[in-house]
């Protein structure tokens, strides 16, 4: 054991496989920075590099890159609003207020040295763990995973906000979009509306995107001001890592709930960072401002996203069963290299596991460290106009979004969301729980139909199951008792107009419709294919009802009458119409796209942009329109990324980057 542990060792502090790690670490800061793309386009760049290479350094390359992006994809979730990738969607709901505060150098410090000490735990763990780690993970069957998935929709109890009703709709909403395309139990396809796009369901990119980054980017338009409300950027630098060592007890839990869920195969990390973030919420009793601006909001996820990757290593290295897509693409790298996942990694390739964990744990320093020394400078970016960011936000995050199946339909579904987005954060319903009903739903439903499959019902006795159960009732309880509300004050100062009260119940009666849709389609498919959207949808219309019923009679200081024109940031900016500061732009630019293609598109709408609404003179509008146009095509030619084409490519044979 000693002899494996020092080839280990000596293994991972060569210099070659220190250089391959630091630029496996380099391309993923930078994929990381880059809203949505998010690790699998990352790795997929790296696939093609890797023949012919030392199958050690490769892997330091491999690994380098994946320890680094659930650490750089915190600029944009902290700065922009925006979730960088599945893994910091958590950390906008507090990272991005202590931005608009002024205090996104604190929000950021705090983040990567959560992230660092993640990424170092979650190695420590598995340098004992993985001994054991297998009799454990085969321990879970499809009935504990169907447990820990219930335990994962619990977080919407700590997320619903004030209004109950809301946050259970939402949730419900998130369940159903999650279950279109095809069922798990018998491959039948639901909900996809005659439409071929939806035969394979909504890209969690997409839904992540429009949910969080359009919202977001319509009200710092209207605003037309800089994302801070103060310069004070520098001064809490310092104070984040103060933050960060005064709550190391929560950031320690947090990285052993991400190593313990990563290591369960099928679970994935999309939802870890919400399990983390509702323990921070329903384990704090002092004073929280959580989804204003507590620091402690940042600190959990944080810690828990980068433990989680390395829990993720332990299914994919022992059992080839890849927890992630990320993880799968890893999974084709190793296998490219020679090296086959499996029962040798715990006997004559040990020497390789613990280098694979340890060289996790080294790329974590180094991309904390060279984010660290970056925080500060790009932190300043949230003091700039964001009209003059607007354009590249916009432009970013359509290319992000084409690239989740490369169909123009992607830019349609980011629009249609995005204006989903805006109307539940108008309204104060909550956003996060849509999203975790979203990424749980088709985990939810498959293990359930395999637990009964199976074991039946009998499934519900089993000690696992039990156990899991119980923590989910206490989650359930504690969340309904510390829930995070976002929707800012009601009372007086939310007494609505007849026009709000009308546009919210035009917005509730388009969810209830959404959830008589669902039940329509399902009385066309078999039992085991329409089980699960009939009982979603039913719960929806209940709850969507109450919430109608509650704005149809009840009174105006009640939550279910929040409207954020009104007691939001936009109290007198109300002839700033949402809908031109945003989605008419992003329309503008997904029709263009349609006729002559993205990239044409892209660099019309920034002169339309950058002259009509940030006003720039012409100078200013073309440096920065060749600018955006010079980075889009280096990182498309880079990352192999297609652009989406329009009606003038199908017509003549033009030239890449038109085409």
């Amino acid at each position: 054991m000693i002899d494996t542990l020092m080839t280990a060792l000596a293994t991972l502090l060569t210099l070659e496989h220190m250089a391959y790690m630091l630029l496996g670490v380099s391309v993923g800061l930078v994929i990381g920075v880059i809203p949505g793309l998010g690790g699998i386009a990352g790795l997929s760049l790296l696939v093609p590099f890797l023949y012919g290479m030392d199958p050690i350094s490769a892997l330091g390359m491999l690994i380098g890159l994946v320890a680094v992006i659930p650490t750089s994809d915190t600029f944009s979730s902290v700065m922009m609003g925006i979730p960088g990738s599945s893994a910091s969607q958590a950390t906008v709901l507090d990272g991005f207020p202590l931005a608009k505060q002024g205090q996104a150098a604190r929000a950021l410090s705090a983040a990567f040295i959560s992230s660092l000490f993640g990424g170092i735990v979650g190695a420590f763990i598995l340098t004992f763990f993985v001994l054991i780690a297998r009799p454990l993970i085969l321990m879970f069957g499809s009935a504990e995973l169907f447990m820990l998935a219930l335990f994962g929709l619990s977080m919407v109890a700590v997320l619903a906000g004030r209004s109950l009703p809301k946050g259970l709709a939402a949730a419900a909403v998130g369940l159903l979009i999650g279950s279109m395309g095809a069922a798990p139990a018998t491959g039948e396809f639901r909900m996809i509306f005659g439409t071929e796009y939806l035969y394979d369901g909504i890209p969690l990119v997409i839904i992540g995107l429009g949910l969080f980054a359009i919202p977001e980017i319509s009200d710092l338009l209207r605003k037309n001001a800089a994302i801070a409300e103060r310069n004070a950027l520098g001064s809490g630098w310092f104070q984040g890592l103060r933050d960060w060592w005064s709550n190391l007890f929560l950031s320690i839990r947090c990285s052993g709930f991400g190593c313990m869920i990563g290591a369960i195969p099928g679970l994935g990390g999309s939802v870890v960072d919400w399990i983390a973030y509702g323990h921070a919420v329903q384990t704090t009793k002092d004073n929280p401002h959580f989804g204003k601006g507590d620091i402690r909001g940042v600190i959990a996820p944080e810690s828990a996203n980068n433990a989680m990757q390395g829990g993720a290593l332990l299914p994919t290295m022992l059992f080839g069963i890849p927890g992630s897509g990320s993880m799968a693409v890893f999974l084709g790298g190793m296998v490219l290299i020679g090296i086959e996942p499996g029962p040798s990694m715990m006997g004559p390739d040990l020497n390789i596991t613990y280098s694979i964990i340890w060289s996790l744990a080294l790329a974590n320093i180094m991309g904390a460290g060279i984010c660290m020394l970056l925080a500060q400078p790009i932190s300043k970016l949230t003091s700039v106009p964001f009209q003059y960011l607007a354009p590249c936000m916009i432009a970013l995050i359509c290319f992000a979004a084409f690239q989740a199946t490369r169909d123009l339909s992607d830019l349609v579904a980011l629009l249609a969301i995005g204006l989903v987005g805006i109307m539940m954060k108008r309204f104060g319903w909550p956003r996060p729980a849509l999203l975790i009903g979203f990424v749980l739903a088709p985990q939810a439903e498959t293990f359930f139909y395999q637990a009964l499959q199976f074991n039946g019902w009998g499934f519900l006795t089993r000690p696992g199951v039990l156990i899991i159960g119980a923590l989910t009732l206490a989650s359930i309880y504690f969340g309904l008792k510390n829930r995070v509300d976002d929707t800012g004050p009601t009372g007086d100062a939310a007494v609505t107009s007849h026009t709000s009260r009308n546009v919210q119940i035009a917005f509730a009666l388009a969810m209830i419709g959404f959830f008589a849709m669902a039940l329509w389609d399902a009385l066309d498919h078999s039992f085991l294919g329409a089980v699960f959207p009939l009982g979603v949808g039913v719960i929806g219309v209940v709850f969507g009802g109450i919430l109608l019923l509650h704005l149809w009679r009840g009174h105006a200081d009640h939550p279910a009458f929040f409207d954020y024109e009104i007691v939001g940031d936009h109290v007198g900016n109300e002839g700033n119409s949402w809908f031109w500061t945003g989605p008419a732009w992003l329309a503008g630019l997904v029709a263009g796209t349609a006729l002559v293609g993205f990239y044409i598109a892209m660099i019309g709408f920034f002169i339309a942009f950058l002259r009509l609404r940030a006003r720039a003179s012409w100078l200013r509008t073309l440096i920065m329109t060749v600018a955006a146009a010079g980075f889009i095509l280096g990182l498309a030619y880079m990352l192999s990324l297609n652009f989406p084409s329009g009606l003038l490519q199908a017509s003549y044979d033009l030239p890449w980057p038109i085409r």
